[in-house]
């Protein structure tokens, strides 16, 4: 881990897409039938952090993830079997959570292969779920993940257990990859984004994650999933536009990077598509998004990079205790500027994209989703 961060701790999600196990599903939309589905997560309400919120599947990162037994079961280094990403292209901003050099910090694992050990770690503490893989080495299929078959893991009450020793103790789950003698499938595992938390505004707390995240498309059904009933209290399996449509009839509430990333996944109706498009995609590596709050006069603005009004200099630490607040509407902002990489909230279940800019690293915008799930709303947007 990274002893240099002082604002924020390290964490790792996944975006767990599975075949919906029948034919595809037609949503209330001009969109065609999705043939997939999303994990999402319901927080304890007890929680600190976005209470009650529905997530993807993930959390903090641990000594654990990064330790020097893991060498015996992955493949060698410098990455494990894992692709190489190219160099950052010019003018490009290379997340440095994904580019610092964790061997100069003293830890036996890159980074890109800790944080998905981190990930799949937590999805199993959080959903029961594991993504694991036999042998020592990447599987050669190309196509979306297979779980391991029923046969090969413990009876249920063993793996509850297991499941209990992973939680209390974040080392039992190599333990736990030993004795079942698989590996953590890092292979399955895209590169998908990197968030980092806003600075807060006054009174509102102060814990900050620089979050990786990851895309996972498993071939099978949505697999069984049951909660901790300690950090996750309910759990919901949807495709993306369905989650979009609870979020806005208040059913289910997740943060702006949730909702984004559902959004630039209704792009893709096809389960296939997506892996494609995220395994080649991930090849180029991902810039870091920390969203600036900007405070109109009737809501509020998370002006993202790229965006005309983001500054040049965020404060990341927030140290300088500068805040963005503006007299003006949000309707006058967004008649104003030309440039728009932002999510725009009226209150916590009304939240609309707005991007026009040509992302970065090959990644595809999100589709403007309004109440009635409507089409794309940057020129620049492909489909696949």
């Amino acid at each position: 881990m990274n002893p240099r961060l002082r604002h924020w701790r390290e964490a790792a999600t996944v975006l767990l897409a599975a075949g919906s196990g029948a034919p595809a599903r037609a949503v209330r939309s001009p969109l065609r039938p999705f043939d997939y589905e999303m994990l999402l997560l319901q927080r304890s309400p007890r929680s600190s952090f976005l209470p009650s919120a529905h997530v993807f599947p993930g959390g903090l990162l641990e000594a654990a993830d990064f330790s020097a037994d893991w060498l015996g079961l992955l493949p060698a280094l410098p990455r494990c079997g894992l692709g190489s990403v190219r160099p950052s292209p010019p003018g490009g901003n290379r997340a440095p959570l994904f580019a610092t050099d964790r061997a100069g910090l003293g830890s036996p694992l890159p980074g890109d292969v800790a944080f998905r050990i981190c990930a799949i770690r937590e999805t199993f503490e959080e959903a029961g779920i594991l993504l694991l893989v036999s042998g020592p080495g990447p599987a050669s299929d190309p196509g979306p993940a297979r779980l391991l078959p029923q046969h090969h893991l413990p009876p249920g009450p063993e793996l509850a257990e297991w499941r209990r020793r992973v939680q209390q103790d974040p080392a039992c789950f190599l333990q736990l990859c030993r004795y079942l003698r698989c590996v953590p499938n890092i292979w399955a595992l895209h590169e998908w984004g990197n968030w980092l938390t806003p600075v807060p505004r006054a009174g509102r707390g102060d814990r900050r994650y620089d979050t990786a995240f990851y895309l996972c498309c498993l071939e099978e059904r949505p697999p069984h999933t049951s909660q901790d009933e300690q950090e996750v209290t309910g759990f919901h399996w949807s495709t993306p536009p369905e989650a979009i449509e609870l979020f806005k009839s208040q059913e289910i509430w997740f943060a702006p990077p949730q909702f984004y990333e559902l959004c630039r996944l209704c792009n893709f109706t096809s389960l296939c598509d997506l892996h494609r498009f995220g395994s080649d995609r991930a090849l180029e590596g991902c810039e870091r998004w920390m969203p600036v709050t900007l405070a109109a006069s009737d809501g509020y603005i998370q002006l993202l990079p790229g965006d005309e009004l983001y500054p040049k200099d965020p404060d990341y630490t927030g140290e300088k205790k500068l805040f963005l607040s503006t007299d003006k509407k949000v309707e006058e902002l967004m008649k104003e500027d030309s440039k728009l990489h932002r999510v725009v909230i009226q209150n916590l279940n009304n939240l609309t994209v707005h991007v026009n800019i040509q992302p970065k690293y090959k990644h595809i915008n999100p589709l403007k989703m309004d109440s009635n799930i409507v089409g794309s709303n940057a020129d620049c947007n492909s489909r696949l």
